[in-house]
This record gives structure tokens, sequence and C-alpha cells, in this order.
């Protein structure tokens, strides 16, 4: 039942966004902007938890949980730091996701060969 509830929070997640890009004039790099800050908002209010449990990879892996992971590094960060802890808090506690992307996407256009459009 758990790959049921994550397969459909994820699709849920990204067939609204899908309307969003359809029915607005937003561009995709905001709408993926306004994920994480929904992630960031969903985690101060409490409610990103209990999505998370009955969801789990559905509502994690899409940018909202990335925005999650934000808001929870920088909370940790102030906790134990102070207002330092806004500035280096996401940063911490995102390096390795974002620095696993940057490896990977740099392998993938070394075997790949992409081009620019013309």
């Amino acid at each position: 039942m758990d790959y049921i509830n994550a397969f459909w929070v994820g699709g849920l997640v990204c067939a609204l966004v899908q309307i969003l890009l359809d029915r607005t004039k937003l561009m995709p790099g905001r709408v993926m902007v306004l994920l994480v800050c929904l992630g960031a908002l969903l985690s101060a209010l409490g409610i990103y938890k209990p999505i998370q449990e009955y969801a789990g990879a559905g509502i994690s892996v899409p940018l909202v949980g990335f925005g999650n992971v934000l808001f929870e590094g920088v909370k940790k960060a102030v906790d134990e730091n102070g207002f330092i802890g806004l500035f280096m808090g996401g940063f911490t506690a995102s390096a390795v996701g974002i620095s696993a992307a940057l490896i990977f996407s740099y392998l993938a256009s070394l075997i790949f060969k992409p081009k620019m459009k013309s």
C-alpha cells in the first residue's frame, strides 16, 4: 500500500503543477521555486510530516521535499547557532543532495556529449 500512496500523491503533485503550467503564464523556474517554498511552508506549519508519513517518497522526492530539507536544516542550525544559523542551515542540510546532482549530471554530460540547441 505504501507504493500506491506514494504513486498517487506524487502523481497528484505533478498533475497540479502541470495544470499550473498550462493555465497560467508562470515559467517553469518560478513554479519550481514555488514548490520549494511550499515545502518549507508546509514544514513550518507542521503539515509536511504527516503527509510524508502517509505518502513517503511521493511527497519527499519532488521539489516540495527539498523545501522541507532546507527548512529543517535552518531550524536545526538556528537552534544550535542562533541568528547565523539562518545563513548556514540550508547549505549544510542540502549539501549532499546538491553535490550528488552536480556530480551525476557532469558524468552524464561526459557520457552523452550534449550539444547546444540551434
